[in-house]
């Protein structure tokens, strides 16, 4: 069922994708296991990423075994996450931030990089026994014993077609209705007016109180994008244009956000405040957050547009007509 080139159902679509993201994770599980290249690692957990999404976006159609469900693929892949989040913050570190730093500055960040290595040795270990555990294991298991013998809830059996807007248009409107979207602006008698331009010490307080609803945006414009790409084949190029600038807002913001993360790393291993102690990276910390804000406002701007909005909702009511094929 999984590979038939008329895959017309949301059950038989949503069996290509989960054995195509089954097939990624199986395929990188021993190499992260002996950890030769973080690139293993980060496909590995774009895998999990990418099947979580799956099974949720198809959950209506699927009669899944009680080991396969978005809980216990969250769990695995934050496991894989906190090795692969220390990669990232070790490479940005070393590869981005140490050749602009002055010779005083840059001791004080090697001493970071010491502790984050013999970090990364603690949960290198806990990921390995994570994929040689029994969650990991009856995950796998669970997976291959569904994709041998399928099971779909009764409307698995309809056609993807009518049921598409349906399954995506309320993933749109969680996006456009997160408050996120409301940080920085004022509304005068209901209507949105956009920010003026801010200083860069207006900017740093906002981020600074904003923090936690921008990074809870982001994470939804991730899941939103992951949900339309599933289904980006059935759609023409607007709907590309669409998915990509959604990948924009969760870059945007997760550049913003990782600033923190590094800011909060560095304070905590070196007990002390990082513009205190390494006051050029903080200064190069504080333009970077003003660079992605200046982005960030384009993006705002684009998607307060009713025109966007409504460009955005009528392109997920018209799926085209296709076959499977290998590209998927």
């Amino acid at each position: 069922m999984s590979h038939k080139n008329n895959a017309v159902t949301l059950g038989e679509w949503a069996n290509i994708a989960i054995a195509k993201h089954t097939r990624k994770i199986l395929k990188y599980e021993k190499k992260v296991i002996k950890d030769q290249d973080p690139e293993d690692l980060h496909q590995m957990r774009v895998g999990m990423r990418r099947l979580r999404s799956a099974i949720a976006g198809f959950s209506i159609a699927l009669d899944l075994p009680k080991t396969v469900n978005e809980k216990i693929i969250a769990k695995i892949g934050r496991s894989l996450g906190k090795l692969r989040d220390l990669d990232v913050l070790l490479a940005a570190l070393a590869d981005h931030y140490r050749p602009l730093l002055p010779k005083g500055e840059k001791k004080s960040l090697d001493k970071v990089i010491k502790s984050l290595n013999k970090q990364r040795k603690q949960e290198l270990q806990r990921v390995r026994e994570t994929l040689n555990g029994k969650l990991y294991f009856n995950l796998q298991q669970g997976l291959q014993n569904w994709l041998e013998q399928p099971k779909y809830q009764v409307i698995g059996d309809c056609s993807i077609y009518p049921v598409l807007p349906d399954l995506l248009l309320p993933q749109i409107s969680q996006l456009l209705l997160h408050p996120g979207w409301l940080v920085g602006v004022k509304l005068e008698e209901g209507i949105i007016k956009l920010p003026e331009m801010l200083s860069k010490q207006e900017i740093e307080q906002l981020l600074e109180e904003q923090e936690v609803l921008l990074h809870a945006l982001r994470k939804q414009a991730k899941k939103t994008r992951y949900n339309l790409e599933l289904f980006a084949q059935f759609y023409d190029d607007t709907y590309g244009y669409y998915v990509k600038q959604i990948e924009q807002i969760q870059e945007v913001l997760g550049e913003i956000q990782d600033c923190y993360v590094l800011r909060e790393v560095l304070e905590k291993v070196l007990n002390s405040a990082i513009a205190k102690q390494m006051p050029k990276l903080a200064t190069q910390l504080t333009e970077t957050r003003y660079q992605k804000w200046q982005e960030w406002l384009v993006l705002q701007e684009e998607f307060f547009d009713n025109k966007t909005r409504q460009e955005l909702r009528q392109t997920i009511q018209k799926p085209l007509l296709l076959t499977y094929t290998n590209s998927f």
